[in-house]
């Protein structure tokens, strides 16, 4: 019984495979079904190798855009100090325009501690222990890196400890910014005899030799008055952020 299943079974198959091989009628939807197959497949293939190749093309478009927002960055600061040295010129008469600002790209690793967002280890090819370097993020001043146990370490702005020299207002009001563990930075021993105004720009002053002059900061929110000095509350551009690259200065001249 088995062995006549089976031969009926052969027997069937043949006749199907030679009417297929024969019959043009009957090859033609087994055809158009295998080709659609056939396509559905090829198309993937090709949505696929598109889509790869797209993704390696857009990563070396971000790699080139990332290189060359890094030279622009550098750019920038080059001709900012250049306009500020010709600045300097016509008020004074007798400088001399000097370039080129040191700049170097530096990378974040970590926080210093968790729970502080204000300080981080950064990583840099050429660290002085005994310099206090300006650190930047897309032309901001971001605070200053120091040494801890011989390390760069970034003090952000917000930290306590990150201090540097600022100017307040078109009337050029001297002051020294600070953080204070919040959000909001302070600019202290503004002098009474100067006006400023809320709504002001500050801006680094560069006379600590820690920042070029010109650079922003914030904008005065709130102004105050204390031991024959005013002090004034900023809302700072830049605040403890942690971005995988900053931008040191190195060397201000």
């Amino acid at each position: 019984m088995n062995k006549q299943h089976i031969s009926l079974t052969l027997f069937f198959a043949g006749c199907v495979s030679g009417a297929l091989y024969f019959s043009p009628f009957l090859q033609s939807p087994f055809l158009k079904l295998s080709q659609s197959i056939k396509l559905v497949y090829l198309n993937q293939i090709h949505s696929f190798n598109q889509t790869l190749t797209e993704h390696f093309n857009q990563k070396e478009t971000i790699i080139r855009l990332q290189r060359e927002n890094r030279y622009y960055e550098r750019e920038l600061l080059t001709m900012h100090q250049v306009a500020d040295e010709y600045s300097n010129i016509l008020r004074e008469q007798n400088s001399s325009i000097k370039t080129l600002p040191s700049i170097e790209l530096v990378r974040s690793i970590s926080y210093v501690r968790m729970g502080d967002p204000h300080k981080l280890w950064i990583e840099m090819d050429h660290f002085d222990p005994k310099q206090v370097y300006g650190l930047l993020y897309r032309g901001y001043a971001a605070g200053i890196v120091v040494s801890n146990h011989n390390r760069p370490m970034a003090l952000l702005n917000g930290d306590v400890k990150s201090t540097y020299a600022v100017s307040v207002g078109k009337s050029m009001a001297p002051g020294i910014v600070r953080g204070n563990n919040e959000r909001k930075l302070v600019v202290d021993f503004i002098p009474t005899w100067v006006p400023i105004s809320i709504g002001d720009e500050v801006t680094t002053s560069g006379l600590d030799q820690i920042f070029l002059s010109g650079l922003q900061v914030g904008k005065v929110i709130s102004i105050s008055r204390a031991s024959g000095y005013q002090s004034a509350v900023v809302e700072p551009y830049f605040y403890a952020k942690k971005p995988a690259y900053f931008h040191i200065i190195a060397k201000v001249r």
